[in-house]
């Protein structure tokens, strides 16, 4: 039986491959809220096998999923042969969060979920792959959530920890927003399209917005271009997403806390072993840069190897899927000169 801390009844981890992606489930998992149910876990490895390399976790955000790299990655410009995340340097675990619909998977009971059984269903997946240490975990959004609960529940896991335009809690302002988001996914007609257009707002600027819409307008449709860019993204969000998913992971980013249940930020914070490298971005609406600067003087007399890094950008949130060249820089460090372990 494996477990891991405050888990109980995790019992029969198995896997399977199906073509691209594979599978752990995770037969009566037991939440930190008491709820046991059936999990199933999906991910994808990228780059040189498992054992050969120094491993590198990449978490995705709200709507992603394991798809980092390739033809259709969404960090392709981060990660591949040649990038800064070397494929032919490093093994690339991405796990798809549970529950984010991919192959139609979706958790009825989402808010039995809080994003520290997240972390805890990572860590037990990476010890049933044999991955016992991590060079590095980066991850964006919620993603780098996650990467602040792993580095909180497991110290000694991560030598890198990466966490990206995100928090290690959840602010109120991310409360209020995650709040008018679960309102409109629960009474909207349209629930996902309308919740889209209302999360772009919280992941752009109006600078942004000005700068590439200048009040312009869309002849052929008869509507401002900005009304157009909105109502394109929330069509393609229903078009591709799941209500039930979409659920959880908002319901997930109200869950974001280290120190619950273990004491102050910086009593947790600093037993986290490995390098933190926060990465804020200066526009950002939605986890502020203020509010990780305030996290980095709180741990800058506590933690040594601590470290951060501002993208500046008219984009806001969504600048870390954007501002590629920056990141490039800031990473480059990191992962150049990673040889290949025997």
């Amino acid at each position: 039986m494996l477990k891991t801390s405050r888990q109980t009844s995790n019992k029969h981890l198995t896997r399977f491959k199906v073509p691209q992606l594979a599978y752990i489930t995770f037969d009566q998992y037991t939440t930190l809220t008491g709820e046991r149910m059936d999990l199933k876990l999906s991910y994808k490895s990228f780059g040189l096998p498992l054992g050969s390399a120094p491993v590198v976790l990449v978490n995705h955000s709200l709507t992603g999923n394991a798809d980092v790299t390739g033809e259709n990655g969404w960090w392709s410009e981060l990660i591949g042969d040649g990038k800064v995340i070397d494929t032919q340097q490093h093994t690339i675990i991405a796990f798809n969060f549970p529950g984010n619909g991919v192959d139609n998977d979706v958790i009825e009971h989402y808010d039995q979920l809080v994003l520290r059984d997240v972390a805890n269903l990572f860590k037990e997946a990476l010890d049933h792959l044999g991955v016992d240490r991590l060079y590095a975990a980066i991850g964006g959004s919620i993603g780098g959530a996650l990467i602040w609960e792993m580095g909180a529940s497991f110290p000694d896991l991560i030598e890198n920890l990466i966490p990206i335009a995100c928090d290690w809690k959840t602010s109120d302002w991310v409360l209020a927003n995650t709040l008018l988001q679960d309102r409109i996914l629960h009474n909207s007609k349209n629930p996902l399209y309308d919740a889209r257009i209302h999360a772009m707002m919280c992941y752009r600027t109006p600078e942004s917005f000005k700068t590439r819409f200048g009040r312009s307008k869309h002849e052929e449709k008869g509507i401002f271009n900005i009304d157009s860019w909105l109502l394109y993204h929330g069509e393609k969000l229903d078009n591709r997403f799941l209500l039930q998913a979409y659920k959880l992971m908002n319901h997930l980013l109200r869950t974001i806390d280290i120190t619950e249940g273990r004491g102050s930020f910086e009593e947790v914070a600093s037993q986290i072993k490995g390098s933190v490298h926060l990465i804020s971005i200066d526009t950002d609406l939605f986890f502020t840069d203020a509010e990780n600067r305030e996290t980095y003087k709180k741990l800058m007399e506590k933690k040594a190897n601590l470290h951060y890094h501002t993208i500046s950008s008219v984009h806001g949130h969504d600048a870390f899927l954007i501002e590629y060249d920056q990141l490039n820089r800031m990473l480059s460090p990191l992962f150049t000169n990673i040889h290949t372990q025997s």
